[in-house]
């Protein structure tokens, strides 16, 4: 079977975390699979989409089609497979009120594709309005990444971290009261933020890490705490939580907001701990400073759930879907 893979980006992380991890994998398994970059031009768009009759089916990446992209596509396409993993139907600067111009590319795409397949729940929820065949798919990782040789830890110090992208570094600054109340009060935590982009603490040192796909696993080994902050509103509660599937990889036990996936990923009192307020985020925070013997033991908790989510998994799933897909 052939398959066209059709993105906005294919550098993007989503596109790397959600396809380009299982390119591998969907060829040994019969999938021929092609990535092509969406054009800018609708004339070059047109005549992408044209060619897509040429392939068993069309794989397309999140983007979301206007009127006359949708009627080409299509118009040629065999079979067209949309996937998703962000509440896309919203506007992450106003998510409390209903966008147009995001809601209705969105349902228009979910409409015309023969299957969908998102990131968690909650986006199903949404796309099975408008399509009866909604399948949900989990964001996967490679947990042998992670699984470096840890380093002896200097039980004389804790070390905080936070991992993503400069566009969600102000998920982890909406905490920083707690930082700052951590670090008046021990003067043994760190906080490490691996990212393109930082801030700087007045309380508590800042280690700052350029985000690398070769080291993040080792990066991460080396610390005690992963954090996943969110705010909860209608765009974030559709955030499929990479960065929580990271900390639980590489050991780590998790203080994360009970929003999107992060409270199916993280296991409260058992992989880590959910916490709402400021209050709540200075209290969970500390109680796993102070205990060495409860961090390694939700390390290791989270650990073995992670493996449930390693792309072998994840990747034999994909590959079923897609071919149930094709061959219908």
């Amino acid at each position: 079977m052939n398959l066209l893979i059709l993105t906005n980006n294919p550098n993007r992380a989503s596109f790397r975390q959600r396809i380009a991890i299982y390119l591998n994998a969907l060829r040994e398994n019969g999938l021929n699979c092609e990535v092509a970059k969406l054009p800018s031009g609708s004339l070059a768009r047109r005549r992408l989409f044209k060619q897509t009759a040429e392939f068993d089916g069309v794989f397309l990446h999140k983007k979301t089609l206007n009127f006359l992209d949708a009627f080409w596509l299509r118009r040629y396409a065999k079979k067209i497979i949309y996937n998703f993993d962000d509440a896309i139907m919203y506007s992450d600067r106003t998510p409390e009120h209903d966008n147009r111009s995001h809601f209705v590319p969105f349902r228009r795409t979910v409409k015309l594709s023969d299957m969908v397949i998102t990131g968690s729940s909650y986006l199903a929820t949404h796309a099975k309005k408008f399509n009866s065949n909604v399948e949900t798919l989990p964001l996967g990782l490679k947990v042998s990444d992670y699984m470096v040789d840890r380093p002896n830890k200097d039980d004389s110090v804790v070390r905080l971290v936070w991992i993503g992208s400069q566009n969600t570094l102000h998920y982890l600054r909406a905490i920083k009261p707690a930082l700052e109340e951590i670090g008046s009060r021990f003067n043994h935590v760190i906080l490490r933020i691996i990212c393109e982009d930082f801030f700087n603490l007045e309380n508590m040192q800042v280690e700052k890490y350029m985000w690398s796909e070769q080291t993040r696993g080792t990066d991460l080994a080396k610390c005690d705490i992963g954090l996943a902050p969110l705010p909860d509103n209608r765009f974030t509660r559709g955030k499929c939580s990479f960065k929580v599937l990271e900390y639980a990889a590489a050991g780590l036990p998790v203080v994360a907001s009970p929003v999107g996936t992060n409270s199916q990923h993280v296991r409260d009192n058992v992989t880590g701990f959910l916490a709402i307020s400021i209050h709540e985020w200075f209290e969970k925070i500390t109680q796993l400073i102070n205990d060495p013997q409860l961090r390694e033991q939700m390390g290791k908790e989270g650990l073995a759930q992670v493996q449930n989510f390693d792309t072998v998994i994840i990747g034999k799933k994909l590959v079923e879907l897609i071919t149930k897909c094709l061959a219908s």
